[in-house]
C-alpha cells in the first residue's frame, strides 16, 4: 500500500477548522443522561464455568446501553491476582463483535481486568432494536440515522461505551480510579470518544488507528472501509446536501471528543493506512485536551504496529502508574 496522504511533517501539524455543533455539549449530556434514567435492571453478570482457562475467571455480561437496552460483554479477571484490579475497557472494531472469551487473553494474562464490549447490531449477541427511521442508508452503519443526529446509529454505539465504563468501575473487582479504555480502529474511535465523555472516570486511553474522526477528511482521502459508506451515500443521494450529512456526522466526531479528553493517551497512526488515512488521526490527536503520545507505523497498513503496539501500551501504562496487578505467588 503506497503512502498516499500527508508526509510525516505536515502530519505533526496538521489542525484542520473542524468546529463542533454549538450544542454539542448539551446533545450528549442529555443522551447520556437519558440512558442513566433508562438503565432499568442493574447489570447482571453470570459466572461461565464452561471455559478450557485456568488462569481467569470469566464472566458473560449483560448492561443497559442506551435505551436501557441490555449490551452484551465479557469480564475477565486475572484468577489470584490482588485486587482491586487495573481495568481495560476494550471496544470492537468495525463488523465485529465480542466473540469468544478465549479470544481476549492479552490484557488478563498481564494482571488487568478485561472488560469487552460487544458492539450493537455488528456483534451476534447484542441487536440494535432501535434501527434508523428512513431506509436510506448505504451498506453498513455509517448512513444510518443520516438525517439527524438524534437518531444517528452511533449516538446509540458511544452510548454504551460510556456507560459500560460507567458499569465496570461499580464492580467490587476493579479499581475505580485505573480504568483504561482500548481499542483499533472503530474500537479507536470509540475509545476517543468515551475519553472525551467520560471525564475523571478513565484514567488512560489507548487510541489505535482510530475511525471515527474528521469524517470530511476521511470521506475525501480514504481508499477503502467505512468512510467509503459515506460517499456512496453522497453519490445516489446528489440532491441531499453533504453539509447536511457531515452536520450530523460532526456530532460524533473524534477530534471534537479529543478536545474534551483529559486522561492521558496513547496513539498510533499507520502512515500507510487506506481506511483511517493518517492525517485523520492526526486531526484528533492534535487537538486531544490532555497529555498524548503517537506511536508512528511509517510502513504500516490499518494493522498499524500489531503485537509491536500491544508491547508498547504495556510500557506505556506501567509509565503512567497503570500496570497490571502482579501474580499471585
Amino acid at each position: 500500500m503506497p503512502l498516499t496522504d500527508m508526509p510525516i511533517d505536515e502530519l505533526r501539524d496538521y489542525r484542520p477548522a473542524v468546529e463542533a455543533p454549538g450544542d454539542f455539549d448539551a446533545f450528549w449530556r442529555e443522551t447520556l443522561g437519558d440512558a442513566r434514567e433508562a438503565a432499568g435492571a442493574p447489570p447482571g453478570f453470570r459466572r461461565v464455568e464452561d471455559t478450557p482457562l485456568v488462569s481467569a475467571e470469566v464472566y458473560d455480561v449483560r448492561f443497559p446501553g442506551w435505551g436501557g437496552h441490555p449490551i452484551a460483554g465479557w469480564l475477565l479477571l486475572p484468577r489470584g491476582a490482588a485486587r482491586p484490579l487495573p481495568a481495560v475497557v476494550g471496544y470492537i472494531g468495525y463488523g465485529g463483535g465480542r466473540g469468544l472469551h478465549f479470544e481476549h487473553l492479552e490484557w488478563v494474562s498481564a494482571g488487568y481486568a478485561h472488560f469487552v464490549v460487544d458492539t450493537r447490531g455488528q456483534g451476534h449477541d447484542t441487536p440494535d432494536p432501535v434501527g434508523a427511521r428512513s431506509a436510506q442508508w448505504v451498506g453498513g452503519m455509517m448512513t444510518r440515522g443520516i438525517e439527524s443526529p438524534e437518531d444517528h446509529y452511533y449516538r446509540r454505539v458511544v452510548t454504551d461505551c460510556v456507560r459500560a465504563v460507567e458499569v465496570l468501575r461499580e464492580h467490587p473487582a476493579v479499581d475505580a480510579s485505573r480504568v483504561v479504555v482500548s481499542g483499533g480502529s472503530q474500537g479507536g474511535g470509540l475509545a476517543l470518544a468515551t475519553a472525551g465523555l467520560a471525564g475523571d472516570a478513565v484514567a488512560g486511553a489507548l487510541v489505535d488507528v482510530p475511525f471515527l474522526c474528521h469524517f470530511r477528511r476521511g470521506a475525501e482521502v480514504a481508499s477503502g472501509g467505512p468512510y467509503m459508506e459515506i460517499v456512496q451515500y453522497l453519490q445516489r443521494h446528489r440532491r441531499e446536501a453533504a453539509e447536511r450529512v457531515f452536520g450530523t456526522l460532526a456530532y460524533f466526531d473524534g477530534v471534537h471528543f479529543a478536545a474534551r479528553a483529559s486522561a492521558p493517551a496513547l496513539f498510533s497512526a499507520a502512515l500507510m493506512d487506506p481506511v483511517c488515512p493518517p492525517s485523520t488521526v492526526y486531526a484528533a490527536y492534535n487537538r486531544y485536551g490532555g497529555a498524548a503520545d503517537m506511536s508512528v507505523w511509517e510502513f504500516g497498513d490499518h494493522g498499524g504496529g500489531g503485537p509491536a503496539q500491544q508491547r508498547a501500551q504495556y510500557a506505556w501504562l506501567a509509565a503512567h502508574g497503570l500496570g497490571g496487578a502482579p501474580a499471585a505467588v
